[in-house]
């Protein structure tokens, strides 16, 4: 009886295995159209403390050969929270024209991705650059969430929610 409890729970563990490992990477990387490259970089970098790891060209075959874009290129800027290949790729393009929506006040005005989650080691450094900047923070923010843990919600240039989480200091 032992042996064939241990055949089947070794196949329900292969089955699950095997249904977790489709993936070469655990990290999604996301790509974020923005109107303005000049204006996103520098609130995510100067603002954020997000670091450019690299860039690539989409040409315009490609663009229309894949779907992306009908034939228009772009440049592609990664950024990451750090060097590493283990951080998720910000993937910031522009195509010189501003959104065919409002901005978002709310997470519940617009449909898609509306908000990314960041968590820091320390909020003060990233509330003082992004006050310099004259980025305004939402809400009553930063709130405390426990004895250790603050929140703070800001938007990038094109209104993408991003929550700040971490101690103070």
């Amino acid at each position: 009886m032992k042996t064939v409890f241990a055949l089947l729970f070794s196949l329900l563990l292969s089955h699950f295995g095997v249904s977790q490992s489709n993936f070469t990477s655990k990290v999604i990387g996301v790509g974020v159209v923005v109107a303005d490259i000049d204006k996103s970089l520098d609130f995510y970098v100067n603002g954020i403390g997000m670091v450019k790891t690299g860039t690539f060209t989409i040409n315009d075959e490609f663009s229309k050969r894949s779907g992306l874009a009908n034939g228009t290129p772009t440049q592609v800027t990664i950024l990451k929270l750090e060097n590493s290949p283990d951080a998720t790729d910000w993937k910031l393009m522009s195509f010189g024209k501003k959104a065919g929506h409002p901005r978002p006040k709310f997470i519940q005005d617009d449909t898609g991705m509306q908000y990314i989650t960041i968590n820091v080691k320390a909020l003060k450094p990233i509330i003082d650059r992004l006050t310099k900047m004259n980025v305004s923070f939402r809400g009553s923010t930063p709130i405390p969430l426990n004895d250790k843990a603050h929140f703070v919600l800001v938007q990038d240039p094109d209104g993408t929610f991003i929550e700040l989480i971490g101690p103070l200091e």
